[in-house]
Parts: C-alpha cells; structure tokens; sequence
C-alpha cells in the first residue's frame, strides 16, 4: 500500500511539472503549444459543406488541426489548398466502418508531402460502426480482434515506413466498449495482462477518447463542467480516460493503473455539446471556451470539437457547431476567435521564461495557465467556472511591478478592456470565462 501511494505521488508530481501551480517560479508555456492544441471536426466540402466557406471558418476561429481522413473522400488538392492557406494541419484515420489500411497510408504520404500531416488515428468508434478486417468482421457485439489487429498493423506499418515514422500514432476511439479483451485500454500490452493479443503488442503512442462534456452520468449543468470532463481519474462521470484505458465501462476489463492514467498521452478527437434544453447557445459558448483551456491544463495534447458546422444531412438535434448551417456564427465561434486572436503566436518560444505570481482566494473553480509568447511576452489566462450569475473576487499577484499590463475577455471582444500602469498585482472579477492578463518583456 505505501509503494503505491508514493507511486501515486511521484506520477502526481510529475504532471504539476508539466503545467505547475501558481506560485513562486512558475515556467510558461509555449502559447503556440496551446493554440496547436485547438481543433474541430469538419467534412470540408462534403455533406452540404462549402471549401470557401471552411477556409473562412478556420481563419476565424483560429484552430490549427482538424480531423480528417480516407472516410469522407475530401479531394487531397483540398486538403492541400485548406492547409496553404490556414495552416491547418490533419489527423488522419480510416473514419467509422473502413478499415483500407493500404489506402490510408498511401493518401498519408501525400498529405505529409503538403505539410499537413499530424497524425495518424484508428478506427472511429467500433462499438457503433463495425470493420471487416482481413475478411473477419469486428466489433461492435462480436469479437473485436479484427479491430485490434488492424490497429496493430496501422501502428507496426507507420513505425516502419521511413517518411511518416515520425508521425505519433492515436489508438482507436471507445476501446472501453471491448466485448473481449483484446487489450487495446493500453498503448502497448504489458506482461501479465491477460489479454487476447501478447504482451509486448504495441497499438499506439497516444490515447483517444470521446469526453463529450455531457453525459447520462452528468447530464446537468454544473460548476466546473468542463474542467471535471477533462478528469484523467475515476472521478470523471463522462466517457473519459479512466472508463477507455484505466477499467474499461463496457466489460470491466483492467487496464492502466491510476498513476499511469495521470501522465498517459492523451488527446481528444471528439467533444462538445449541443445547443437544446438548459444548454443555450450562450452555455454552448462559455463550455467550449473553457474546454480547451480545461483540457490542455490537465494533459490533453490536441483537442477536437465536434463540430465546425452543423450537419445539414443529418436529422436530430444537430446542433453542435460553432457554426450554423447557413454559416452564421454562434457566439461559441465569436468568443474563440476572440481568445486565439488574444493568444496568437506564430512561433514558438524557444527560452521559457517564468513568473513568481500567486492567486488569491483560489476557490476550486478558478484555474490559470501562463503563457509565453515567441517575442517573450507572458500571458496569464485564469478562468472560473461558476453557474448562473455567481462571480468570485480574486487579486493576481504578479510577484514584482510590471509596466504596461494589460487585461482581455475575449467574451467582450479581442481588445484589451484595461489596461494599466505599473503594477505588481490585479484585481479580477471572475465567473463563467477566462480572462487574460498580459505584459511586455521587461
């Protein structure tokens, strides 16, 4: 039991080294790695979607990766024009029900050839969309060898190929769903696992996980709703990581330990929520600001909405996207374009620098993540995650005097709202959004 709990600690600690608390010294983060984290999910010019207008919707939201892959045919010259132009960069998977493994290495050739390769991913939710894999057919209710063995393949046939073996490998979503235990909750089997496929069996670099913000197990809204939906522990009531790689919710099967899960590879190729019931667009906007901040301060590398733009061929409330289906913007669109516009950095600050500042009160609803920008420049986002019209005082103490700070809402628009003088600390009105304090290098 005590080697276990210092095991615990130790993970723990090594995740407050990633992304420390506030306190005395706390290092930057590249604001480039977090904007590289932001990504949606669109079909680009399929499904009633328009390329122009895609191209428009990435420039102004300010995402810098999108899903895509083998499953919607989007012609590469797309692909190759969307990236050109917008920077954007691709995952790339078979999609839902294919499993053409040769094609999706060939076409992954020419999108790293453009530039635009992220990375690659596996099947898309097999518990609901099934593969022939080999002539056998797999997941859903049967057996889903076929689908762990495809993923195998995928991973052993990246790893070898000299042009893309650098490109991280993202499993398959929903492994949690296994109706026999093939052992893809881990990135690689280890020994004495169990499972049907051998230990030493490597899958992936990176989990994938579908935490949609709402869930049968936390329907309701609530105080820090998207901070708990990015809970890497047993504490997270959604489809998150600990129900996909820790025990698995369908079958029970064992997978990663709690201290492995704290410091795995993760990443998010689907989530969101619609607009309908106690949801309103305004409640759809605030979460989906604070999910990407959520979701990279607690480990996530890349994170994807579902979706840009509504389906328009699908029937339901569809009501996901940033965007309606005649593209106008919803507010969701307008606050993120404000926050990447606040943020952006077009390259990457090479030497961190760090900031002795300090938050006080720090009710567990309030969370913050410094930033640094190519030029130097530190950004300090803090964010509160409180319902209706609840608000908390806070001071940030920036731990010496700084000339010329400034502070941003980007649920107000992309210009500073204050801007100040010499100061060593500032008093914050916190709710429902972050806010960004800002300063020049000194």
């Amino acid at each position: 039991m005590k080697e276990r709990v210092l095991a615990l600690g130790a993970a723990i600690a090594a995740v407050l080294a990633g992304f420390p608390a506030c306190g005395a010294g706390t290092k930057a983060v590249p604001a480039s790695d977090f904007l590289d984290s932001i990504g949606t999910q669109s079909a680009i010019s399929r499904r009633g979607e328009k390329f122009e207008k895609t191209v428009e919707c990435v420039k102004y939201l300010g995402v810098r990766w999108m899903r895509s892959g083998i499953e919607g045919n989007v012609p590469l010259e797309e692909l190759r024009k969307l990236h050109d132009e917008t920077g954007v960069r691709f995952s790339w998977g078979f999609g839902s029900g294919n499993a053409d493994l040769p094609k999706l290495i060939a076409t992954a050739h020419e999108v790293a050839a453009m530039g635009a390769l992220l990375a690659f991913e596996g099947p898309n939710e097999p518990n609901n969309w099934g593969i022939t894999y080999r002539g056998q057919k797999g997941g859903r209710d049967g057996t889903w060898l076929p689908v762990a063995e495809l993923q195998r393949d995928l991973y052993a046939t990246v790893k070898s190929d000299p042009a893309l073996k650098s490109y991280p490998v993202w499993s398959i979503s929903e492994e949690g769903a296994e109706s026999d235990n093939v052992g893809l909750q881990f990135l690689t089997i280890p020994p004495s696992a169990g499972t049907l496929l051998p230990a030493g069996t490597r899958f992936a670099d990176c989990a994938n996980v579908h935490n949609y913000i709402y869930h049968p197990n936390a329907s309701g809204l609530e105080e820090n709703k998207t901070w708990k939906a990015a809970d890497p522990t047993s504490a997270c009531k959604v489809d998150g990581l600990y129900g996909e790689y820790g025990v698995t919710w369908r079958k029970h099967y064992q997978g990663n330990s709690a201290e492995a899960l704290l410091t795995l590879p993760r990443v998010t190729t689907e989530t969101g929520t619609t607009i309908g019931g106690a949801v309103t667009e305004e409640i759809q906007a605030l979460n989906l600001l604070t999910l990407y901040l959520d979701q990279f301060k607690r480990g996530w590398n890349h994170t994807a909405n579902y979706l840009m733009r509504d389906r328009s061929d699908e029937g339901g409330n569809q009501k996901f996207g940033f965007y309606a289906p005649d593209y106008s913007p919803r507010r969701a669109a307008v606050y993120l374009h404000n926050l990447t516009t606040i943020l952006n950095d077009d390259g990457r600050a090479q030497r961190m620098g760090s900031a002795n500042y300090t938050i006080s009160p720090k009710p567990e609803t309030v969370h913050d993540l410094l930033l640094e920008k190519n030029s130097g420049q530190l950004e300090l986002v803090v964010w509160d995650e409180r319902l209706g019209s609840d608000s908390d005082n806070v001071k940030a103490s920036l731990g010496k005097t700084y000339r010329g700070v400034e502070v941003y809402d980007p649920t107000r628009g992309a210009a500073a709202v204050q801007s100040l003088g010499d100061v060593a600390e500032v008093s914050l009105t916190l709710s429902n959004h972050p806010v960004v304090i800002q300063w020049p290098v000194q």
